[in-house]
C-alpha cells in the first residue's frame, strides 16, 4: 500500500513538472527567450511562482528541462541517421540540424544562453556537457564512417561549431522571410559539409 502511494505521488509530481515545462515552452514560443520569466510561466501553468521552485530549484534547471525535452527527438533522429548510414550521411545530418533550429529558434536561443551565460550552476553545466557529448558522438559516428583524417572528436567539435555559427550569423533578419533564411543556411551548410567530405580518404 505504501509503495502504491509513493508511486502515485511520484506520478503526480511528474505530471506537475510536465505542466510547468509545457507552460515554459509556450512562453518560449511566444516571446524572445531572454524575456521569459518565472512569473509568466507560473501564470500560464495556473500556479503561483513560488510553487515552481518545489519542482525546479532555479530558473536554469527549468530551462534545461525544457530544452532537453524539446530537443530529445531531434537529437535522437540525428543519431539514427548516422547509425543507419554506410557513409556517415553528413549531408542529411546537416540539413536536418539546420532545418530544426531554423524552425525552432527558441531552442537555439536557449542553447546560446547556456553556452554564453557564465553563471550556469555546476549541476546544470554537467548536464549540458553530457548533452553536448551525445551530440558530438553523432558527428563522431559520421566522421568515422567517412574515414575522416585527423582527430575525430576535434573534427566533430569543429563541425558543430560551424553549424552553430551558420545559424547564429543569419538571425534577426526582419528583411528576410523564414524560407529565405532556411535556404541561405542550407546553402552555406552544404558548403561546410562539402569541405569536410573532401577530407575523407
Amino acid at each position: 500500500m505504501a509503495g502504491t502511494f509513493s508511486r502515485l505521488k511520484e506520478q503526480e509530481k511528474d505530471l506537475r513538472k510536465n505542466i510547468i515545462i509545457d507552460a515554459a515552452e509556450k512562453e518560449f514560443a511566444a516571446k524572445p527567450f531572454n524575456r521569459v520569466n518565472m512569473r509568466d510561466i507560473a501564470k500560464n501553468a495556473g500556479i503561483s511562482p513560488a510553487s515552481i521552485y518545489r519542482y525546479f530549484p532555479d530558473q536554469q534547471s527549468l530551462f534545461l528541462e525544457a530544452f532537453v525535452r524539446g530537443t530529445s527527438d531531434i537529437f535522437q533522429k540525428l543519431a539514427d541517421i548516422a547509425d543507419r548510414s554506410n557513409d556517415g550521411a553528413l549531408k542529411e545530418i546537416t540539413e536536418v540540424f539546420i532545418e530544426y533550429f531554423t524552425h525552432n529558434d527558441q531552442y537555439f536561443s536557449m542553447l546560446m544562453h547556456f553556452f554564453l551565460d557564465g553563471t550556469v550552476e555546476q549541476d546544470v553545466f554537467e548536464k549540458l556537457r553530457a548533452l553536448e557529448r551525445n551530440l558530438l558522438s553523432v558527428f563522431d559516428v559520421a566522421f568515422t564512417k567517412m574515414k575522416i583524417k585527423g582527430n575525430i572528436r576535434f573534427n566533430s567539435h569543429t563541425y558543430f561549431a560551424g553549424l552553430v555559427g551558420i545559424v547564429a550569423t543569419f538571425r534577426n533578419r526582419p528583411d528576410k522571410e523564414l524560407p529565405d533564411v532556411l535556404e541561405h543556411r542550407q546553402r552555406v551548410s552544404s558548403i561546410l559539409a562539402g569541405h569536410f567530405s573532401g577530407t575523407a580518404d
